[in-house]
Formats: structure tokens, sequence, C-alpha cells
């Protein structure tokens, strides 16, 4: 398949570039994955999407801020370093800005001098290895330091840093937010579960991958990077348990529909309890193992995450939904407007 099977034209002004002061306000445009039939309403409409039996599924990552700006200590230039993974032994992948002025042993001092780092690997595309040298707790050295890691299409300065940051947000490592789950509030989660619907968590630390175009021509050769997940005894009984009942799996999120895909493919279909890194591609022609329907926000033309909606629906139904979104002024992207795509076929248990 040729990657611009999946372009389509996005106007930059319906690129969101701040949260809604109400995390429930977004819009939301419900696609019948079988038929295509789109309906345009309002996030707090999602409970009425939702039926006792059913589970949605929640990846409750924390952001690190992640983003640190630093100067060389021999030439006093600034160097932007924006963690992804830690590798062991107080070294991590990052992204370096310009990276052509980092070279293997460069030193760059941080802030007030609390934190240093010292280029110990070239990468590609930017990437490096910094070891990080520092007294103290790394993490409360990072707080102090670091700033949210926003997305390059976000330009506008973030306020409230809280809102690049899932209100179930618990375990620390991602290098950007799951951001299907930003609208959720503690009052909707309640709600949800008044229903009977219950709520399960999924790990997976968001990594280099989200920050990479696909550069290949043919999406069959792009490669993933690897990102670390975890999923608990408790979670991986629920779902197999609702699964077994019939009930539909709702992915919130491309992080959690990723998680549950690479663990059910290797298990004839079950979830386990597992942890371990995941570089799966999920494009049309991927048969889905556990994932039944999907909350997601809009995404960037070309992208591995618009190849995966269309997986788990049509490239047709997704291209004509997002068409309908441009001429509608849905707002895209981390701060925007979400999409349920939903299965109206309910399997019989």
């Amino acid at each position: 398949m040729d990657v611009n099977d999946f372009d389509f034209d996005l106007p930059d002004n319906l690129i969101a570039q701040t949260p809604l002061l109400d995390r429930t306000a977004s819009r939301l445009m419900v696609l019948d994955k079988e038929t295509g039939e789109v309906q345009h309403r309002h996030f707090r409409d999602l409970i009425d999407e939702l039926e006792a039996g059913d589970m949605l599924v929640l990846n409750d990552t924390r952001v690190l801020p992640a983003r640190l700006m630093g100067v060389k200590d021999d030439t006093g230039a600034m160097i932007e370093v924006l963690l992804l993974k830690e590798t062991g032994d107080d070294e991590w992948e990052t992204l370096a800005k310009p990276a052509k002025r980092v070279k293997l042993g460069t030193i760059v001092t941080f802030g007030d001098g609390r934190l240093k780092a010292e280029c110990t690997g070239i990468l590609e595309q930017g990437g490096r290895i910094f070891k990080f040298i520092y007294e103290g707790i790394f993490y409360e050295i990072l707080d102090a330091l670091g700033e949210m890691p926003l997305p390059p299409y976000i330009t506008e300065t973030l306020d409230d840093q809280a809102r690049y940051q899932t209100v179930f947000a618990k375990e620390r490592g991602s290098a950007a937010a799951p951001t299907a789950g930003l609208h959720f509030t503690d009052e909707i989660l309640e709600s949800i579960r008044n229903r009977g619907i219950d709520i399960a968590f999924v790990t997976l630390h968001v990594g280099l991958g989200t920050f990479r175009p696909v550069s290949a021509d043919v999406i069959e050769d792009h490669a993933m990077h690897s990102e670390y997940y975890h999923v608990t005894e408790q979670t991986a009984d629920a779902i197999n348990k609702v699964k077994e009942r019939g009930g539909r799996i709702i992915a919130v999120g491309t992080t959690s529909a990723r998680t549950l895909e690479t663990i059910a493919s290797a298990n004839d279909g079950k979830i386990v309890p597992t942890s371990g890194w995941t570089s799966i591609f999920i494009y049309p022609g991927y048969e889905f193992s556990i994932v039944d329907s999907l909350l997601t926000n809009f995404h960037l033309p070309k992208s591995t995450l618009i190849m995966l909606i269309s997986a788990l629906s049509t490239r047709e139904h997704i291209l004509a939904a997002y068409k309908r979104a441009v001429e509608e002024k849905y707002r895209f992207f981390s701060f925007g407007d979400a999409m349920f795509i939903k299965s109206s076929q309910r399997k019989e248990s």
C-alpha cells in the first residue's frame, strides 16, 4: 500500500492549539465501523453509546516533564533535549535539537547546574544517547527543570501543564500523552461505572514513534519504534471475562489498542499478564483479535495512526469521515475533538 493513500487535506486552522476549559466539552464524531454511518455528538454523549457489559480500556501512563533546555559547556550554545526512553544506568535515548551541535562527548548543563548530561551515542534522525550526571533523585530534579513535551504542531504555550495529563495518569514514563484519554473527568468515569460498564487500565509509555513521520513510500517498508507496555493479572482476567460473555472491548486511544493487540496476537486472542516492548504496526489487512471499538482523536495525514483506525473500519470509511470532520470544522490532534469508531454488531455470549 502507498502511504499517499492515507493523505487528506487539513487546513492549519483546524489544528487545536490549546485545550478547551472543560475536558468534556469536545465534540464527538460517532462512526459505525461496518456501515460508515456518521453521527455528530458531544463527548458527554459517549455514555449513551456504551452498553452494560462493555469495557473501556484506558492507558494510565504518566507523561514525564521530558523537555529539557540546556547549554553546551564548551560553547554556551542552547540545546533542547527530549527524553524518550530510559536505557539503564542513568542513560536515556533522546531527541536533541540542533542535533548537529551534539557530538560524542558533548556535555550539556541544565538549569542551575543540578543536572548535566554527556552524549554517549549517536542515533539516526537527531537521536542521541545521554548519560545524566546529578546528585539526589533524578525524577525530582526532572520535575523541577523539565517541561511538558508538547507535539511540534502545537505552537501555543500551555498554561496549565496538567491539561497534557489524563486524570487517571499513574505510571510515570511517557514522552507524550495518550490524548484520547484527555477528554475524561473523574465524574464521567464514575458515571460510566454506574451504568454497568467496566473500566480497566493498561500501561504503554509513548515513545519515539510518536515524533517520527512515515518516511517510507510503501507502508509495508515502515519500521515502528518499540514502546514499553505492561498489563496486570487483574486487568487481563477482567478483559478475558468481558470477551467470553460477549461484551465489547472499547480501547481508549491507539496506545491501548496496540497494547491489547500485541498481547492477544501472541496468545491466541487472549490477554495475559505480561510486560515487554511492542513495535506492532497495524494497517488495513490486519485482523483485530481483542479490540471491538475505539475512542480516539483525529490524526495526522499519512500517519501510522490513521492507518490503524483504517484497519479497524475501512480506509474509505475513515477518509470519508475525515472529509466530513474538515467540512464540519472539528478540532484535530492532541487537544482536539474525539471520534468513536463503534461496532454495531454485538457478539453473542
